[in-house]
């Protein structure tokens, strides 16, 4: 089925999936959140201070993208088992399935690639 998928990127390489999927990281921060989020269901104040360097406009931005592709759902606290107190984001099934899978897979390359990732010095 891959090699299937890799033909078809090369007769059209504008729609091909890797492309798509490189969307959902072409933010710089994006990713960033994802990973954050991998750790649970977070209020906003405590995942600004995870993602430490982000600005409260650029969480705000890379929520809003989250969330817009579905990577990323708002609850209120009545839906979290226990209640936290006010809303709360985190990842959906389809953004537990990328930050877990091609979004780890992506963290663990860079790290074991970070020589050669930091070019010249």
């Amino acid at each position: 089925m891959l090699e299937e998928s890799c033909e078809s990127c090369e007769s059209f390489v504008s729609d091909c999936h890797v492309r798509a999927a490189a969307e959902l990281i072409r933010h710089t921060w994006d990713p960033v959140v994802l990973s954050a989020l991998r750790l649970g269901p977070t209020r906003r104040s405590e995942l600004l201070a995870r993602v430490a360097g982000a600005s409260d406009k650029v969480l705000t931005e890379a929520l809003r993208r989250l969330q817009e592709h579905g990577l990323v759902v708002k609850a209120r606290r009545a839906e979290q088992a226990p209640p936290l107190p006010g809303a709360v984001y985190q990842l959906s099934p389809l953004g537990e399935s990328f930050a877990n899978g091609p979004l780890a897979h992506l963290a663990r390359w860079a790290a074991d690639h970070q020589t050669e990732l930091a070019g010249p010095a």
